[in-house]
């Protein structure tokens, strides 16, 4: 599995939402703070 080291800039991905629609990391380029949780094994 990829890593991303500690403090280092997070590689730009695409994912979907809850109803369907991609959303990318880049997106938010420019706010503030980006928190990203990811929930193993939810569908």
């Amino acid at each position: 599995m990829p890593r991303v080291k500690l403090d280092a800039t997070a590689p730009d991905f695409t994912l979907p939402d809850f109803s369907g629609e991609p959303v990318s990391l880049s997106g938010f380029r420019g706010r503030a703070h980006v928190l990203l949780v990811f929930n193993r094994g939810f569908y």
